[in-house]
């Protein structure tokens, strides 16, 4: 991920109600879920949240698609990946083990993920 991709993104990211979409849309992922059922649990207005959704969605954490009526919002986990890479890659100089905490906490469900598979 080049810089001005990365400052984009976290910058769509920084405000409340679009933390908050991003967080219930990274729990409920890859699957999505509909505008409505965002708005029901977040307890925003639907025209609001469609203001919300179209900055995160152009910034390229988000993508979309149509079911019948209704439109599915879920991450682009991709762009989550590339995010997380651009922070860590030069994080304490190389030296991986000083992010061992932060590796321990993702490391037992990122195996038990990986076992089910």
């Amino acid at each position: 991920m080049k810089q001005d991709q990365a400052i984009e993104c976290f910058g769509a990211m920084a405000q409340e109600t679009r933390i908050a979409i991003m967080r219930l849309l990274v729990r409920n992922s890859p699957e999505g879920l509909r505008v409505s059922e965002i708005a029901k649990r977040l307890e925003v207005v639907p025209s609001t949240l469609s203001g919300h959704l179209n900055v995160l969605r152009r910034s390229g954490l988000l993508k979309s698609r149509r079911n019948q009526r209704e439109i599915i919002y879920s991450v682009d986990l991709e762009t989550i990946n590339d995010m997380m890479l651009f922070i860590l890659e030069e994080c304490c100089d190389g030296d991986v083990g000083s992010c061992a905490k932060t590796f321990q906490h993702f490391l037992p469900e990122m195996q038990n993920s990986i076992a089910q598979a």
